[in-house]
């Protein structure tokens, strides 16, 4: 098969890597990719939302299935694109249709479709800016902490959770009166907040068939003890040791069958992934929102331990074959370790050149925001550059496959967490 996977980040990589194991794929084509897909596939310069540019670089390498990386394409409609042109209107694609996207494009439109499909989520209200008075008094009666969600989509930043009504107050008058996150906040959703353990649950579906992949969970705050700033993810670990038997099987009971029905009742045509963020209240799942693609950095975690062929399950989603598919993984630990540009989620400069090591042990290393000079040196050019995997069959020796190889690296103003994995060893004393 000739394959195409649009998008440029750590996840891509991840999802090129595990593409070109498999002997179904013939060529990888990742547009625009970054210099760690450009070694094992062949990178293309078009940008994922270039919909024209996309439909004639199908048509003229021939080719035979469509993998979407990122959520914007999707969100803005790539997939109905696709099938409204004669020529590509039966190619398969791993990515659901806009209307599917909008899960993820609208944080209210995904908490009414889970109020419509009994899945359990925290009570909510959403306010416009011509609201603002009803809004305001919302807060008031509303126990702290409190959560305020831009509607759309804001690059992970459109989430505040407000410690005082007062700042509460501020902060929804900044995002729907000064459009804090632009047009993202011309809707907010105020919510419940709740308390308990966090992790990402990924399921597979073709729109009626399910297989749920490996959970992780990630660490989003940018200082060790998870403190600071918010950021796109420092580090992740699959499997979690709170997520045993009996919480996995309330996961599935209660929200994934709920929502892949939900999906079918609906009629959204929905072939890709569902990442489903989850709150572990007391031993209760809550979804704290869904994603229309597989997490970064989860997806540098949770892909080493699928053993099946990658691409037979891509191929499976996108033809409506799922339930022909045997999913297997390993029961082995995997654990990410994300390294940044120094100043990262702030102001950073880029160009720095990075020195990898010329081997590594129990461990891979995914390219995330990387670029190759004129010089012909590897530099950093985004924010998350690299993220490096471990495994083992101890949580302890995936960590130190990971770290090992982390401290192996270097660049200019370099940073990462130290503390990825530690609460959940803490766990297991």
């Amino acid at each position: 098969m000739n394959i195409l996977l649009l998008g440029s980040g750590g996840r891509e990589h991840a999802f090129a890597w595990k593409i070109v194991q498999s002997p179904a794929c013939s060529r990888l084509f990742v547009a625009p990719g970054n210099a760690g897909t450009a070694e094992i596939a062949q990178n293309v310069k078009l940008a994922a939302t270039d919909f024209p540019g996309i439909h004639q670089f199908i048509l003229r390498e021939s080719i035979d299935l469509v993998v979407v990386g990122p959520e914007e394409p999707l969100v803005k409609g790539l997939v109905d694109f696709l099938q409204s042109q004669p020529d590509t209107v039966n190619l398969p694609i791993v990515g659901p249709s806009k209307l599917g996207a909008t899960l993820e494009g609208s944080k209210d439109f995904s908490k009414r479709f889970m109020q419509r499909n009994g899945v359990p989520t925290a009570a909510y209200e959403t306010f416009t800016a011509d609201q603002i008075e009803a809004g305001l008094a919302y807060l008031e009666k509303q126990s702290l902490p409190i959560v305020l969600k831009a509607d759309g989509l804001a690059a992970g930043k459109g989430v505040l959770i407000c410690e005082n009504l007062e700042e509460a107050k501020s902060s929804l008058k900044e995002m729907l009166l000064d459009a804090k996150f632009g047009d993202a906040s011309s809707k907010v959703v105020v919510e419940e907040f709740l308390s308990g353990i966090e992790l990402s649950v990924f399921v597979a579906t073709d729109g009626k068939s399910y297989k749920i992949l490996p959970e992780a969970k990630d660490y989003k705050r940018i200082g060790e003890g998870d403190t600071g700033l918010n950021t796109g993810g420092m580090g992740a670990v699959s499997p979690v040791i709170f997520a045993d038997s009996d919480f996995m099987q309330k996961v599935e009971d209660r929200i994934v069958k709920p929502t892949i029905a939900g999906l079918e009742k609906e009629q959204i045509d929905y072939k890709g992934f569902v990442f489903i963020g989850l709150m572990n209240n007391n031993g209760n799942p809550f979804v704290i929102e869904y994603n229309v693609r597989m997490g970064d950095p989860e997806t540098e975690a949770v892909l080493p331990r699928i053993e099946s062929d990658f691409v037979g399950l891509l191929t499976a989603i996108a033809t409506g074959k799922l339930d022909q598919y045997e999913l297997k993984i390993s029961p082995n630990y995997s654990t990410t370790v994300v390294m940044v540009s120094g100043g990262y989620p702030g102001s950073y400069e880029k160009g720095f050149p990075i020195s990898l090591p010329e081997k590594t042990e129990g461990s891979v290393i995914f390219h995330a925001g990387t670029a190759t000079n004129p010089e012909g040196h590897l530099v950093n050019q985004g924010g998350r550059v690299l993220a490096i995997t471990g495994v083992g069959s101890e949580l302890q020796e995936a960590l130190d496959h990971a770290f090992s190889t982390v401290n192996q690296i270097s660049w200019e103003k370099a940073y990462f967490r130290k503390d990825i994995g530690q609460d959940i060893l803490n766990l297991t004393k």
